[in-house]
C-alpha cells in the first residue's frame, strides 16, 4: 500500500511531462501541415533519375524550340 505514494507523483509527473512534449510539438509547428508530404511524394522531380535521359530531353527541348522559331 506504501507503493502508491511512490506511484501517484510519479505518474503524475509523467503525464505532466507528456503534455509539456505534446504542447512544445504544437507550439512549434510538427501539427500544421499533416497532409503536404504525403503529397510531395506523388509529384515528378524536375530532375530524372537517368543521367542518360537529361541529355536527351535538353536535346528535344533546343530542336523544338529551334523548330518554333
Amino acid at each position: 500500500m506504501e507503493i502508491l505514494y511512490i506511484l501517484i507523483p510519479v505518474s503524475l509527473i509523467l503525464v505532466a511531462v507528456a503534455i509539456a512534449i505534446f504542447g512544445w510539438a504544437v507550439k512549434s509547428g510538427q501539427y500544421d501541415d499533416l497532409e503536404g508530404p504525403a503529397h510531395s511524394i506523388l509529384f515528378d522531380d524536375d530532375d530524372p533519375l537517368i543521367p542518360g535521359q537529361a541529355k536527351r530531353k535538353s536535346d528535344a527541348d533546343s530542336k523544338q524550340s529551334s523548330s518554333h522559331d
